[in-house]
């Protein structure tokens, strides 16, 4: 199920460079463009609020949207978007032009299910996730939200391969030559009883050492001390 399409009111910028744009964002707007489908790009500004809820709204790079400028309509995904690195508002956004018939490249998040009904997690296994996210072709018009894998009777030592993984009509992942790994459950990062008790043998023995020597060094002392007559 994705994300609910949105509409947003944008105005058509006839100055581009960095001084319109500096300007643009004083006036509480920020610079953006419309590209793609062969057609010639399009410049507009949209409204920072808006633009700034939708970027930290969540599935904002994998939701169609609707720009309306100049009594023109345009279907868009979002490809691309610059925060500013200290103060986190968006600088710029590159919008593609999109139509029922586009597949686009997008990287959707995979979540994983049931964790609970897991027996290598519940025996403290843990969920070693290698990629948050898979990159996938699909259609512009029907992008998941997430990939969804479920857990359950995965014990320790087991992968979950993207082959595993039961992918939407029309999506594909864009790695084709190998069934890559997504997530491992691994071994609790703990020792184990045997382990333990190695370690404190180990350690024992070490004290022993360093007292003996300790003791040594006390009875050097005390010599060097008779010889000196004190």
């Amino acid at each position: 199920m994705s994300h609910e399409s949105y509409t947003l009111e944008a105005e058509a910028r006839e100055t581009v460079g960095k001084g319109s744009a500096r300007a643009l964002r004083r006036e509480g707007r920020v610079p953006a463009v419309i590209y793609g489908d062969k057609k010639e790009p399009v410049s507009i500004s949209l409204p920072y609020k808006e633009l700034f809820m939708k970027i930290h709204g969540g599935g904002f790079m994998t939701t169609i949207a609707t720009i309306k400028v100049g009594g023109k309509s345009y279907q868009v995904l979002p490809k691309d978007y610059q925060l500013d690195p200290v103060k986190d508002f968006p600088m710029h956004v590159d919008f593609l032009r999109v139509s029922k018939k586009t597949v686009v490249t997008v990287e959707i998040p995979v979540h994983f299910l049931n964790e609970e009904k897991s027996p290598g997690i519940k025996r403290g296994g843990v969920l070693n996730i290698v990629r948050h996210a898979v990159e996938v072709h699909c259609p512009a018009d029907s992008i998941p939200d997430a990939l969804e894998f479920d857990l359950t009777g995965l014990d320790i030592g087991d992968s979950i391969h993207i082959s595993a993984i039961e992918l939407p009509k029309g999506v594909e992942p864009t790695i084709t030559d190998r069934d890559f790994t997504v997530a491992t459950i691994a071994a609790p990062a703990v020792l184990t009883a045997e382990e333990e008790a190695g370690t404190t043998e180990e350690a024992d023995a070490e004290a022993v050492e360093v007292e003996g020597e300790e003791e040594a060094a006390e009875g050097e002392e005390a010599e060097a001390k008779e010889e000196k007559g004190e």
